[in-house]
């Protein structure tokens, strides 16, 4: 039994270590430069040379090795009282409570400390060298500046817990009291639980082998349960994410990561220690029984986190939330639905026994872009335009299968409303069949390949719209967002609702919109134009959505401009930038030598320029405000490169 609690434990350890390791990666994902989560990342760090150090010891048969990973061992256990300090005051300033000079002096006095006992390990001080026995793992012996680090080491946990204290007092709510009290608890495991390290070598714990191990099990599942628990509130101090999505990630990165790797490495410790107990010390089982834990394990997780997500964290939502994650799979993108008419086109021909097809996919009522098929070269010759849309009306008939239009015959792509009203969504048009080869199958084929063309338009439409809705609250939900991270525990950075700040992406899409202002494919595959701002002014302008965005951004433009007659002085100078680069197409070396800026100051205030311009139009799609004409600017494009 001895043993297999020895062996338990080391798994344990391991495992420990491994979700350490794993917490700091998920832990990158927060935002780094807050206090609280690089002085947890700093917890996690002592926490796995703890036991990382504790486990290859043990496994260890090299007297050098195990020494320097007990040292090492040893270093994290003696930076740990200093990393709780600074964890408890970057908790306490975070609930309001700043440091005015002495926290912080006390802070560094023990990191001081700390980190000159950490470095006279290795001289054999602050603990001495590799003990000849097991008592019952391999340990480092004590001497007095042992027992003096053991005295610092409860006199800085009993300052944490002061500290923590003053936390949970000051949290006004029981959401917040909650949630610190996880805090509190998760903190406290790993430092309780080090404690048992102090004692390594002790004639009572030597004494009774198995009260130990079951003692470092125990101690071990319950430092990596709580570590779990501290990411999960620490999340919320660096993430802007939902309660819900928290969770969620949370579990699918502990099944993937941590779980997976500490069964691995238990099943492979389990089979190389019976083979070794049977006299193979390389047994061959050892690789095959990790490759196939690893492929069950993954493929167990892929069935099983969809139903564990919905059992723990959906809730009374469920349906909302199964709808919105099935999006992803059933929305047609742009690509997608060009491949699937593609495919129409190519099986029409087949059927008809014609060597070109196409589609024509209409926006606003006219042409936006023809999906060929077959011989190319023969439709390029023909008239595949907005002119096709009037002769194709001209000849409107309900009685005729196709149209005939020159060479092709045609097929209108038509969607009826609840009032009966039909809209043109697209054309399918073909070379003309010989009647003689087509059977009335083929026709009938040809009926149903049409109607799937026209659904597939009708959906993408249907989609585009629920697209535009969401790009518009996703600036709100952003809003909400950054609102629940900035106001959560901390009572002086409560959330200005006069700022609401703007996703980086947008700006880019300003940039490029900017960039191709008279034309080009980043400004009519522009984001922005599923704005509901942009949606609003294409009324005006007839239609034209290029135009509705191109007006948009004028006039976010104009409103960064100052009042008066323009000047070439300093609060001019991100109007001029926006004007003088974009509107005119000015080189970078003539707009920078105009407003006597060097280029790299040109660069910076552009991109201040282009945050503000982004700021605008985020303040028009979130407050509904729309242009006062609603007309793109009738400003000539000037003669420019647009890739300079």
């Amino acid at each position: 039994m001895t043993s297999i609690f020895e062996t338990v434990y080391q798994i344990l350890a391991a495992g420990v270590a491994i979700t350490a390791v794993a917490l700091v990666m998920y832990a990158t994902s927060f935002n780094i430069r807050d206090r609280l989560v690089q002085t947890y990342i700093l917890l996690l760090l002592c926490v796995t040379l703890i036991y990382a150090g504790e486990a290859l010891a043990s496994v260890s048969n090299t007297p050098a090795y195990v020494e320097f990973l007990l040292q090492m061992k040893w270093v994290g256990l003696v930076m740990l009282p200093a990393v709780y300090l600074h964890f408890s005051d970057a908790l306490l300033t975070l609930t309001g409570r700043p440091s005015r000079g002495r926290r912080r002096t006390v802070v560094l006095v023990i990191y001081v400390l700390s980190l000159v006992m950490a470095i006279l390990i290795f001289f054999g001080i602050t603990v001495g060298e590799l003990a000849p026995q097991r008592a019952p793992g391999p340990y480092l012996e004590r001497n007095l500046v042992t027992f003096a680090f053991g005295v610092f080491y409860i006199l800085v946990m009993l300052m944490v817990s002061y500290n923590m204290l003053r936390v949970v007092l000051r949290s006004a709510t029981r959401t917040s009291q909650r949630r610190l009290l996880y805090l509190m608890a998760g903190g406290a495991a790993p430092a309780l639980t080090s404690v048992l390290f102090l004692f390594h070598g002790n004639l009572t714990l030597a004494n009774h082998y198995d009260f130990y191990w079951i003692l470092s099990i125990i101690a071990s599942v319950i430092t990596g349960f709580f570590l779990i628990v501290m990411a999960y509130v620490v999340s919320f101090f660096g993430l802007n994410w939902t309660d819900r999505a928290i969770k969620s990630r949370l579990l699918r990165w502990m099944l993937r990561g941590p779980l997976v790797a500490a069964i691995v490495l238990a099943m492979t410790t389990i089979v190389r220690r019976f083979g070794e107990s049977q006299g193979v010390p390389n047994f061959f089982l050892v690789p095959v029984v990790m490759v196939a834990v690893i492929l069950l394990l993954e493929y167990a997780i892929t069935l099983a986190s969809p139903y564990l997500e919905k059992v723990f964290f959906w809730g009374e939502d469920r349906a909302d939330l199964e709808v919105i994650q099935s999006l992803q799979d059933r929305m047609l993108t742009g690509k997608d639905l060009d491949q699937f008419l593609e495919t129409i086109s190519a099986s029409i021909c087949d059927r008809l026994q014609v060597k070109a097809g196409f589609i024509a996919v209409l926006e606003g009522g006219k042409i936006d872009r023809v999906i060929q098929t077959g011989d190319k070269k023969t439709l390029t010759t023909l008239s595949l335009d907005d002119s096709m849309l009037e002769e194709i009306d001209d000849q409107a008939s309900e009685e005729a299968d196709f149209q005939t239009l020159g060479e092709l015959n045609v097929v209108r792509l038509e969607h009826a409303n609840g009032n009966g009203n039909k809209k043109l969504l697209g054309v399918c048009g073909f070379l003309k069949y010989d009647p003689e080869k087509v059977e009335a199958e083929d026709l009938q084929a040809v009926r149903l390949l049409t109607d799937r063309a026209t659904i597939a338009l009708k959906d993408r439409a249907y989609q585009q719209q629920v697209l535009r809705s969401i790009t518009s609250l996703q600036l709100e939900v952003d809003y909400i967002q950054d609102l629940r991270a900035s106001a959560s525990y901390n009572q002086q950075r409560i959330y200005n609702a006069e700022s609401r700040s703007v996703p980086d992406e947008m700006t880019d899409w300003v940039k490029d919109a900017l960039t191709h202002y008279w034309g080009g494919p980043k400004l009519t595959n522009n984001p922005l134009m599923n704005f509901k701002v942009v949606e609003s002014a294409s009324e005006a302008n007839e239609g034209n959505r290029v135009n509705a965005l191109r007006s948009i951004i004028k006039e976010a433009i104009e409103k960064i401009r100052p009042e008066g007659e323009r000047k070439f002085t300093s609060d001019w100078l991100l109007y001029n930038i926006l004007e003088l680069k974009f509107l005119q197409g000015k080189k970078v070396r003539e707009v920078a030598r105009k407003l006597a800026v060097s280029e790299a100051d040109l660069y910076r205030k552009q991109k201040v320029a282009l945050e503000s311009v982004a700021q605008v139009i985020a303040d028009m799609e979130v407050d509904g405000t729309d242009l006062p004409s609603g007309q793109a600017s009738e400003t000539e494009p000037p003669d420019m490169n647009l890739n300079k």
